[in-house]
């Protein structure tokens, strides 16, 4: 054989050793490939710790989400350049839908006080009527880091009404 087909032939060979390779890689109509996926929240085991999730039990107050109507309180905390502030939340439920919210401002000097104020005076307009699980402000009138401590009073006041 002269040199230049044995070149030609050992090319053509290592190419389908190569193609042998890579197809056995490839899933098969009989093998189908694994796909990453997360569970759905309908799939997801519900979580007993207090941390927001509502548990797959039939509530008694009827509300989809499992929460219990009523008027719950907690208090949140945040950083500041100032140093640590709280903000208080108080939300009332029924089925499960935030129908009012109070905030109670504990400012510790008048630029927490200014934020909390303004704080105070937007976030009715962001939760009322929507799901207490639907919840989790940024930034309401101007003031973001006290959304901080109003989510957390959310979570503490979903642990509550379970």
């Amino acid at each position: 054989m002269k040199p230049s087909i044995r070149k030609t032939v050992f090319a053509g060979v290592a190419g389908l050793s190569l193609a042998g390779t890579v197809a056995g890689c490839a899933p098969s109509a009989q093998q189908p490939a694994a796909q990453e996926t997360e569970p759905s929240a309908a799939s997801a085991p519900a979580s007993g710790t207090g941390s927001g999730t509502a548990s797959a039990s039939t509530p008694a107050s009827g509300s989809a989400a499992g929460y219990k109507d009523g008027t719950y309180s907690a208090d949140g905390t945040y950083r500041s350049p100032n140093g640590t502030e709280t903000v208080g939340v108080q939300l009332t439920l029924a089925n499960g839908t935030v129908s009012a919210v109070e905030i109670t401002e504990h400012p510790s000097n008048p630029n927490t006080r200014k934020f909390q104020g303004e704080f105070a005076s937007g976030i009715a307009g962001q939760v009322v009527g929507k799901s207490l699980d639907e919840i989790n402000v940024s930034k309401v009138a101007g003031s973001s880091l006290t959304s901080g401590g109003f989510n957390q009073a959310v979570e503490a006041i979903k642990a509550q009404a379970l």
